[in-house]
């Protein structure tokens, strides 16, 4: 079934990577979302070349896809980006969604595991930094309304990298735990 899954996840990556190059270009790239959703198809063309034996690309892309599902249920979709736009249309439907949920129901029950617990909180400290410091210097606004410094208080933005740091960390934990 992994194979499967793995296999579902790379065509459902490519129409998702169509769809946002078409609208954006290469600045799709300064989104999470468009990492963590490359990382899983890297970690899904990974998982097929080497007969299943890629757990930590595996373990990366399912925590950072749950921080991407869950970022956009709870908190982009309140913040008024609208629950069919960004979770059922477009390029939202494959990478917030059905991507996100496959890959991680994929990896806990048909794949080999990890615990390479630090590695989706690193990754996701390095993103939330460079992403500050663009910001900072004024070479982007955003891309997410929490990471815009120069339009919140500074203590906005030390609770909102700390609290997404939390929410990875207590993420990438779960997913250990769940797979046991």
């Amino acid at each position: 079934m992994g194979i499967l899954a793995n296999v579902l996840i790379i065509i459902m990556e490519l129409i998702a990577f169509r769809i946002s190059f078409k609208a954006v270009r290469w600045e799709m790239f300064i989104y999470y979302t468009e990492l963590s959703n490359l990382a899983t198809l890297i970690s899904s063309i990974a998982y097929l070349l080497t007969g299943g034996n890629a757990p930590a690309l595996r373990y990366l892309s399912a925590s950072g896809l749950t921080m991407t599902f869950l970022i956009t249920l709870c908190v982009l979709v309140p913040m008024g980006g609208g629950f069919k736009k960004l979770m059922l249309a477009g390029n939202g439907l494959y990478h917030h969604s059905l991507v996100p949920v496959l890959s991680l129901f994929s990896y806990v029950f048909w794949e080999r595991h990890s615990s390479m617990f630090l590695l989706p909180v690193i990754l996701t400290i390095i993103y939330g930094l460079t992403m500050m410091y663009l910001n900072v210097i004024d070479k982007i606004d955003g891309p997410y309304p929490f990471l815009r410094i120069r339009h919140q208080s500074r203590i906005a933005s030390v609770l909102w990298f700390f609290s997404l740091i939390a929410i990875i960390s207590v993420i990438s934990y779960g997913v250990i735990l769940v797979a046991g």
